[in-house]
């Protein structure tokens, strides 16, 4: 009876961790430069950037969502 009763054990943290990281990469293509007052800049409106990004991001939340609510079996 020494283990103690945390709300998460590991597999939830690897899940959380793994959600993280594929937000931070969705933010990443989400960026890049952007049009000026003199200048417009077409690529704001990238594939990548209006699509990819938003769905990599949505992915990760869903992560986030089954690392928060794993429930791993008992033994």
């Amino acid at each position: 009876m020494d283990k103690r009763d945390f709300a998460f054990g590991r597999m939830n943290y690897i899940l959380l961790a793994i959600g993280m990281v594929i937000i931070i990469l969705g933010f990443v293509l989400m960026s890049g430069s952007g049009s000026s007052e003199t200048a417009f800049d077409p690529d704001i409106f990238s594939a990548r950037r209006i699509k990819l990004a938003p769905a990599v991001c949505f992915f990760g939340f869903i992560f986030m969502v089954l690392g928060i609510l794993y429930k791993p079996k008992e033994k």
